[in-house]
């Protein structure tokens, strides 16, 4: 796998999955990951199918007629999938991590403002825009006017799609020459652990 192409195999994963999920196009339906578990595809693959996943929680929580209820089992699935979410990340930066590791930086290396799995990250959310801002673009019971203004929207977000790619790459390019170097802070979130949350152990210290 050469670096430069990265950022075109992500992109290759990410159209499979989305593709794959709009088959049945139900939440509920279960991951088939046709990749190797071992491989950067499996995880990238993974990455996006928790994307798509809540991509269509955040739709249906904005539901106006949503009941109280089923809005609170939503919103504790999207808490449960952005924690996966950030987990994946993270099984993606220490794929780089180890695929890099013998590279010595070279003097006045600079570190990243941010590693290569947010970066990827981004990527696999700009896919799932085109994908549904396409089909916008398209749908034949819109008005004319939101069809070309969501033509327009795509384009942009192409031209983003572009960029980033390039981006990734050469960040890529430069961590494997030395030039710029991995340096990954584990996520620290509290609101999940009830050792942090004061709503979560509040009761357990009176």
């Amino acid at each position: 796998m050469k670096d430069k192409n990265i950022s075109e195999i992500a992109l290759s994963v990410f159209n499979q999955s989305i593709n794959d999920y709009h088959f049945l196009d139900n939440i509920n339906q279960t991951i088939k990951n046709p990749y190797s578990s071992e491989t950067l595809e499996h995880l990238l693959y993974t990455k996006n199918w928790i994307d798509t996943i809540q991509w269509h929680y955040e739709d249906l929580i904005r539901d106006p007629d949503i009941d109280p209820e089923s809005g609170m089992r939503l919103k504790r699935k999207i808490d449960a999938s952005n924690q996966e979410r950030t987990d994946m990340v993270e099984f993606i930066d220490s794929f780089f991590l180890d695929k890099y590791k013998n590279v010595k930086p070279m003097q006045g290396a600079q570190i990243n403002s941010e590693s290569p799995a947010w970066a990827i990250d981004r990527l696999s959310i700009l896919a799932l825009k085109i994908y549904h801002m396409d089909e916008e673009a398209n749908r034949e019971n819109a008005s004319d006017e939101h069809r070309k203004s969501c033509e327009m929207k795509l384009k942009v977000l192409m031209e983003q799609r572009s960029d980033l790619s390039n981006a990734i790459d050469l960040l890529l390019h430069q961590i494997s020459e030395g030039r710029k170097y991995m340096k990954v802070y584990k996520q620290m979130k509290m609101y999940n652990d009830d050792e942090l949350n004061p709503v979560l152990y509040k009761d357990r210290n009176k």
